[in-house]
């Protein structure tokens, strides 16, 4: 995959920080196929992030929003008491960390962890001052009627 170099639309724009490294996130090839994820649309404003966490306790899982990122981290705890060997090693139990970039106005509502799978549930709530809003139109005639009572009262 082809690699852009974006210095020279740091140096020109300023506030655009958050799309570039967005382009940059996109065209990296590195990116972790671990855990394995889904993003399901679950209303017009509701969404779910579901990340399959297979071993993980409750307290080794971490989620933190911050600005417009939502970030999910796992750290197994070692269990040096077990008193097994284990011979081989097919389940994963890896430490991950997946970031999630948000839209504007996009919250976490809610997270649960059920047979190994870890639902974050987002909803996008647009404040009112954002939400287009109907103007009412005035008639030339309910003008003119304001302007004359002005004027008699002048």
């Amino acid at each position: 995959m082809r690699t852009y170099d974006l210095t020279p639309f740091y140096r020109s724009t300023v506030g655009f920080d958050r799309l570039f490294n967005l382009l940059d996130q996109a065209s990296s090839d590195g990116s972790p196929g671990y855990p394995p994820y889904n993003i399901e649309r679950t209303g017009e404003n509701a969404y779910r992030i579901t990340v399959a966490v297979s071993g993980f306790a409750k307290d080794e899982l971490s989620i933190v929003a911050k600005e417009n990122t939502l970030t999910i981290k796992g750290e197994k705890v070692a269990n040096e008491n077990s008193k097994s060997e284990v011979l081989y090693r097919g389940i994963a139990a890896r430490a991950f960390e997946r970031a999630f970039q948000l839209a504007d106005f996009v919250q976490v509502k809610d997270a649960s962890l059920e047979n190994g799978l870890l639902h974050v549930d987002l909803v996008r709530e647009i404040p009112e001052a954002k939400k287009p809003r109907q103007i009412a139109i005035n008639a030339g005639a309910k003008a003119q009627v304001i302007e004359n009572s002005a004027a008699q009262a002048a």
